[in-house]
């Protein structure tokens, strides 16, 4: 049996709580628009992801890995492509999906570079896209099929969205943003993945005067002491 490991090991981090270079680049909280005008709040939590080792070796399914959302090149702002990196925590709901999708089309699916997680400050990032909330993904290759075709773009796009209700694509076309000619874009909208230990009644302002780190860490801590001692009903 594959399982997939290390998620609940990294820290979740408050991006309210980063350096003043981090919060610029990464906008926790700011309202941005996209290419129809309506106004989405970026991703305020973020897996903290320490080095290129630790991305590489995490599998967020059994057949995707965390560093294959994360691959980005010189358009990324050069602070973020160092490590520690900060990925937004709906990352797991789009593996989630892709691992769906990927058995459906019943072979390798291959994430472009620049075709996952692009924060705010990335050249790409003009309007709000689901690459900023890190929900979508933009596909190049099905197994040994370049996708750069408008059939196969078509075909692949209609797999999609049978694939789930959930799922969006954007149509064969030339126009940047709003339609694709050499990738197959699926994404989840804009959704934000809020870590239990928040309460959304305080998501306004930072919720403590110190950093919070590491909320998997104290979660796992408490599933411990709980299998350690005596259950509640044991």
């Amino acid at each position: 049996m594959t399982t997939t490991n290390a998620v609940p090991n990294l820290k979740v981090v408050d991006a309210f709580d980063l350096d003043d270079e981090l919060r610029s680049l990464l906008k926790p909280g700011e309202m941005i628009r996209d290419q129809h005008g309506r106004r989405h709040r970026l991703p305020r939590y973020f897996y903290e992801v320490p080095t290129h080792e630790i991305a590489t070796s995490i599998r967020l399914t059994p057949h995707f890995g965390l560093n294959e959302f994360i691959l980005v090149d010189l358009k990324e702002a050069p602070r973020l492509q160092k490590f520690p990196r900060y990925v937004p925590c709906a990352i797991r709901l789009l593996a989630f999906y892709m691992e769906h999708f990927r058995s459906v089309v019943g072979s390798s699916v291959h994430i472009a570079v620049n075709g996952g997680y692009r924060s705010p400050s990335h050249k790409l990032s003009t309007d709000a896209t689901p690459h900023m909330w890190a929900t979508a993904a933009d596909v190049y290759r099905i197994g040994s099929t370049i996708l750069k075709t408008k059939e196969t773009i078509e075909k692949y796009n209609g797999i999609a969205e049978d694939v789930s209700e959930d799922l969006e694509v954007l149509p064969y076309g030339h126009t940047t943003g709003l339609s694709v000619d050499d990738h197959v874009h699926i994404d989840l909208g804009y959704v934000v993945n809020l870590p239990r230990e928040i309460s959304e009644d305080r998501m306004e302002q930072p919720q403590e005067n110190r950093h919070r780190f590491a909320f998997e860490d104290r979660r796992k801590k408490d599933r411990r002491t709980v299998v350690e001692g005596n259950e509640p009903g044991a």
